[in-house]
C-alpha cells in the first residue's frame, strides 16, 4: 500500500484545482500546471483536501495492484510538487568555476563564455526564468519541478566539471573529487 498516497494533500489558500477527465490543473500566484494520469486511477477533492485513489471502476488483473499502487504514490507527489510550484516556485543554482568562464544574460538569452571558440547562447523555455546575479552565477527559477531541474541539467551540459581542474558549470555546493594527475 502506497504510504504517500494514503495522507490526504492540503490545498492552500490561493490554489484552484480542477479535475476533468484524466487532467489535474492547478492555478496559483506563479501559474497554472496540468497533469494527465492514467484511468487506473482517480482524484478527488473534499474539504480542502486532496487525495489519489484506486479507480474501482477499471477492470483490472491482480498482478496490477502492485502497479496502481506505485502510481498512486507518483501522481500524489506530483500533484503534490506542483502546488509548491504554483505557491512558491522552484529554484536551482549553478556555480560557473574556471579562469575566463562566465556568463550574462542579453536580453532574454542567456550568452556563456565556456573556454569554447564561440560563446554559447540559451534561451529560456516558456515558464522558466534565468537570472545572473554574478559573472560566475546562474539561478534557474520556474513552477515546474522537472523543467527547472531540465534546463539546469542542460546547462551544466555545456562544460561538465573536469576531474582533474575542478573547472567546469556545476550544481552549487556539488562537491568534485579531484583526481590526481599523472607524476613524472
Amino acid at each position: 500500500m502506497s504510504r504517500i498516497a494514503d495522507r490526504p494533500t492540503a490545498i492552500p489558500e490561493g490554489v484552484e484545482i480542477k479535475v476533468e477527465n484524466n487532467t489535474v490543473t492547478v492555478k496559483g500566484k506563479n501559474g497554472e500546471l496540468k497533469l494527465d494520469f492514467l484511468p487506473s486511477v482517480k482524484v478527488e477533492i473534499a474539504e480542502n483536501e486532496l487525495r489519489v485513489l484506486e479507480n474501482e471502476n477499471v477492470r483490472k488483473r491482480a498482478a496490477d495492484e502492485k502497479k496502481i499502487t506505485a502510481l498512486r504514490g507518483t501522481y500524489t507527489s506530483l500533484i503534490r510538487n506542483m502546488i509548491i510550484g504554483v505557491t512558491e516556485g522552484f529554484k536551482k543554482e549553478l556555480e560557473i568555476v574556471g579562469i575566463g568562464y562566465r556568463a550574462s544574460m542579453q536580453g532574454n538569452k542567456l550568452v556563456m563564455n565556456l573556454g569554447y571558440s564561440h560563446p554559447i547562447e540559451y534561451v529560456a523555455p516558456e515558464g522558466i526564468n534565468i537570472e545572473v546575479p554574478a559573472p560566475n552565477k546562474i539561478v534557474v527559477k520556474g513552477s515546474d519541478k522537472y523543467l527547472v531541474g531540465e534546463v539546469t541539467a542542460k546547462l551544466r551540459r555545456y562544460r561538465k566539471p573536469n576531474a582533474y581542474s575542478g573547472k567546469g558549470v556545476r550544481y552549487a555546493g556539488e562537491v568534485i573529487v579531484k583526481k590526481e594527475g599523472k607524476k613524472v
